[in-house]
């Protein structure tokens, strides 16, 4: 089968299914390929920093830009 007909393919079934949690893995998957590609050529180390940083953002965990630099002035 050519690449084009299982696009098709895949396409219909997505369609017809009424199934959420097939919907959410496809969704899941699209979304962890985006993050994937998204990053580019930046360290892994640089990505986990960012990574963690938003998690804590979420968690309500953030500190102002003002609060940062007054705290950390006498390296700015």
């Amino acid at each position: 089968m050519d690449m084009q007909t299982e696009k098709i393919e895949l396409a219909k079934r997505l369609l017809d299914t009424e199934d959420k949690n097939i919907i959410d893995a496809v969704k899941s998957i699209f979304k962890n390929f985006d993050a994937d590609h998204e990053w580019g050529d930046l360290p892994e180390k640089v990505i986990s920093d960012v990574q963690e940083s938003i998690r804590q953002i979420d968690a309500g965990l953030e500190i102002s830009h003002d609060k940062a630099r007054e705290t950390y002035k006498k390296w700015l």
